[in-house]
């Protein structure tokens, strides 16, 4: 069963460890923190800015990876979304799927925005794969847009829109219920 909770000081230590698995950074557009000090800076000035929401994902009421908005405040009512999993044991079972149908119920119906975007290196296929099952279309494709550990790589930009996802979310949302990846969502 796939959950979000809201993102708690006591998490810090967690998402060090996550974002310096190779199999998350490989994905991720900046290079991990060199130390714990560095992480600590970039995590406290998260949480305390209100232009960013994140969320644990929890599989099984553990804590599995990570999602999170950043422009949640702008009055252009659009938000950048990234996601990884941050334990192995989660990956490839559908949690990112069902993390992201979540956070997309959060984005539209909570948060109130009208759009939700992300980049995505154009290898990633699992990522496409999730955020396209989720209802996000391709806005764009830069090539060479991406530079980490001295390598160029391309980026796809994806977004939903709040009515995209309105027409999207039962289907979504009554699938992975079925499957029991979530629990049901009226």
């Amino acid at each position: 069963m796939i959950e979000l909770r809201d993102l708690e000081a006591g998490d810090v230590e967690r998402l060090f460890r996550w974002r310096q698995e190779p199999e998350v950074d490989l994905w991720l557009f900046d290079q991990p923190p060199v130390g714990f000090d560095a992480h600590r800076a970039w995590f406290d000035a998260f949480m305390a800015d209100a232009d960013r929401v994140g969320w644990i994902i929890l599989q099984d009421g553990e804590p599995a990876g990570f999602l999170n908005l950043i422009g949640v405040s702008s009055e252009k009512r659009r938000a950048r979304w990234a996601w990884y999993i941050g334990e192995a044991s989660a990956r490839g079972r559908g949690a990112g799927r069902a993390a992201q149908a979540l956070g997309l119920e959060r984005a539209f119906a909570e948060l109130g925005l009208q759009k939700v975007w992300s980049e995505i290196h154009a290898d990633n296929e699992a990522a496409l794969k999730a955020q396209a099952a989720a209802g996000f279309r391709r806005e764009g494709y830069l090539r060479r847009h991406s530079l980490k550990n001295g390598v160029y790589r391309d980026v796809v930009l994806l977004a939903i829109l709040a009515e995209e996802w309105a027409a999207a979310r039962g289907r979504v949302l009554r699938d992975l219920a079925a499957s029991g990846m979530i629990r049901a969502v009226s």
